[in-house]
């Protein structure tokens, strides 16, 4: 009677320790490192917000270093260089146009720009990620003189409202320049600074003309754009391109590895370690009654004298 009594108590104890360590199996298991934040559908009447950032417009200005001031060109475009915040815009202005823009990078830029045929008044002005302008420069002014197609009278301007214009991702990014002078037809070679080929546009007519690209990765790109007339007469433009969205510096083709963690509850670890004890003391002690039957029945079994 003893023998099942201390049987049963030992196949109770088992059992619980079995139970714990299938509680604790189960809550064990893998679950995603990141879990996503639900993005709710919006409801009838709900209203968007939309933040500004606000910060000051830029203090200091960039300065033209060359050409210096008298100076005079009887070919065009020329090269402007000059000294600048690093991080801003810089856009060149000859006579109050916009002739020009480009990414001031080391403290310092240069830019090819085309020239209006006689007195040149070249200013450059900064611009924030804000489009927020800096103070303008100091005037050079140079001249310019057309000797190579004075036979043609047909000098040619390319200029535009915007040195620096957006698009997200993707998305045609539309520029609107304006031509004017020169011969029709008009053949337009554009670089959009993304190692792309040049693209080609045929114009009959001077006057608005809006050139388009898609950029297929997000980033910050140099635009050279040439007009060229019939008679081999051209004008040049450079204006910065921003392409909106997510840069990927790792490449799209970077396979993404899936972090996977463990989540372990303490409890049922703790109770497996509290019944670690009594569950090695029933391993002896059920090696002893196993024991102790057998040396009973082999007694028994004996005979006697």
């Amino acid at each position: 009677m003893i023998d099942k009594i201390r049987l049963s108590t030992q196949w109770v104890l088992l059992s619980m320790i079995t139970a714990c360590v299938l509680v604790l199996l189960s809550l064990a298991r893998p679950a995603s490192a990141i879990t996503p934040l639900p993005e709710p559908a919006p409801k009838p009447g709900s209203y968007g917000l939309e933040a500004t950032k606000k910060q000051p417009p830029p203090t200091i200005g960039a300065t033209i270093t060359t050409p210096g001031n008298g100076a005079s060109f009887g070919e065009s475009p020329i090269t402007v260089n000059g000294i600048c915040p690093v991080g801003l815009l810089v856009q060149v202005y000859d006579n109050g146009v916009m002739v020009g823009a480009v990414m001031c990078t080391s403290g310092s830029f240069s830019i090819k720009v085309s020239l209006f045929a006689g007195v040149n008044e070249l200013t450059v002005i900064v611009y924030d990620d804000l489009d927020q302008a800096g103070p303008t420069s100091a005037i050079v002014t140079v001249n310019y003189t057309d000797t190579k197609f004075t036979a043609f009278g047909a000098l040619m301007t390319l200029t535009s409202s915007y040195g620096r214009r957006s698009a997200a991702s993707g998305a045609q990014l539309g520029w609107p320049l304006q031509l004017s002078g020169g011969t029709g037809p008009y053949a337009f070679s554009t670089d959009w600074g993304d190692g792309s080929a040049a693209e080609l546009k045929s114009q009959p007519l001077a006057g608005l003309v809006t050139i388009s690209h898609p950029y297929k990765k997000a980033g910050i790109y140099q635009v050279n754009i040439r007009a060229t007339d019939v008679n081999g007469v051209s004008a040049f433009l450079q204006v910065i391109a921003v392409s909106n969205g997510k840069v990927d510096s790792a490449g799209s083709d970077t396979p993404k590895q899936e972090v996977v963690v463990t989540r372990v509850v303490w409890i049922p670890a703790a109770i497996s370690l509290v019944l670690l004890g009594p569950a090695f003391w029933l391993g002896r002690r059920s090696q002893l009654i196993t024991l102790q039957k057998k040396m009973l029945k082999e007694r028994d079994g004996y005979p006697k004298k």
